[in-house]
């Protein structure tokens, strides 16, 4: 079989080859050609244009993440499937984790070098710190990701509510309320963390928006692992620094870097500069397991592919 591997995840080329074995091609490109059909048995991608979609000759769109948005599958051939995989949820989830108790118990009040300078008046002046233990967590989305951080959470004995679209009970072991979106105002104002894990779509574009800031006790902690946009940017910063929000730790951004293109900021707004925001550069899913679990997979999804055998993580079948 060829497979084309396209864009960011390109270098991983010897990594699937490796994988799959001499008996099929896999070819690296830094970009989709200008023009002309893209022609292989599987294109690995996680950006596709309407343009290139257009042009694609393929059986498989293997989207190498979860997050399928920059994908125009609508523009796709109809006989092209697209599948994605997971497999980030755990480093997402103990990232989040990490912020948690960051933000409840505040080693950032104490002296980066404990010496005998500092010692006498951080001993005499010891603040107290919070604790994570019987605050709640809403966390919207309650998926992979959702799940996994609730795992987690109800270990540190938060109380934790997961919102969904329909607040319908689902893994109802990880979660001791499950609440409609609808109903994200009510959970909102009782909430001491709010992460949010959701998809990126027409109904969650800007869901958290200045009102919905507002209703957070002004103490709550955001944290951010979905995408940027499902957060109004103007709001957000807003309420960061007139400090109507606590805190934010944010993963993800509303501009990002692209080749050949002058440089950007991660935000319009100075949000990096605050200094009750944790920015990270989209790094909450990279570890080396990471990508020993997706290329895993994504070297099954190929074989089975190769093997006329059902495909995994189907978003859109052939039609």
């Amino acid at each position: 079989m060829h497979i084309k591997i396209v864009g960011l995840h390109a270098p991983n080329a010897p990594r699937l080859r490796a994988l799959l074995g001499p008996t099929h091609e896999v070819e690296a490109l830094d970009a989709f050609p200008k023009d002309g059909p893209i022609c292989a048995d599987v294109v690995v991608s996680n950006s596709v244009s309407d343009y290139e979609a257009a042009r694609i000759q393929c059986r498989l769109l293997q989207v190498p993440g979860a997050g399928w948005e920059q994908v125009a599958c609508e523009a796709l051939p109809g006989a092209t499937a697209v599948c994605n995989v997971h497999g980030h949820e755990v480093p997402i989830a103990e990232f989040t984790i990490h912020a948690l108790l960051e933000h409840f118990v505040q080693l950032w009040q104490y002296p980066a070098q404990l010496d005998a300078q500092a010692w006498a008046q951080a001993y005499a002046n010891r603040a107290q710190h919070d604790e994570a233990y019987g605050k709640t967590l809403a966390i919207v989305g309650f998926g992979h990701i959702g799940q996994e951080i609730a795992r987690r959470a109800k270990a540190l004995g938060m109380h934790v509510v997961a919102v969904t679209r329909s607040g319908k009970p689902t893994a109802p072991a990880l979660a001791d309320e499950f609440a409609a979106v609808s109903e994200l105002d009510a959970v909102l104002a009782h909430a001491r963390a709010l992460v949010l894990c959701c998809p990126l779509d027409e109904n969650t574009r800007g869901l958290i928006g200045a009102r919905q800031l507002a209703l957070l006790p002004p103490q709550a902690l955001l944290v951010n692992v979905a995408r940027a946009e499902v957060v109004d940017e103007q709001a957000l910063y807003e309420a960061l620094r007139d400090h109507r929000l606590g805190r934010a730790v944010l993963d993800v951004w509303f501009q990002y870097p692209k080749k050949g293109q002058p440089p950007v900021p991660p935000s319009r707004w100075p949000l990096h500069a605050l200094p009750n925001v944790r920015a990270t550069p989209h790094i909450s899913a990279m570890t080396p397991a990471l990508l020993e679990r997706r290329y895993s997979f994504m070297a099954s999804n190929i074989l089975r592919l190769h093997a006329g055998q059902p495909l995994r993580n189907v978003i859109r079948p052939p039609q």
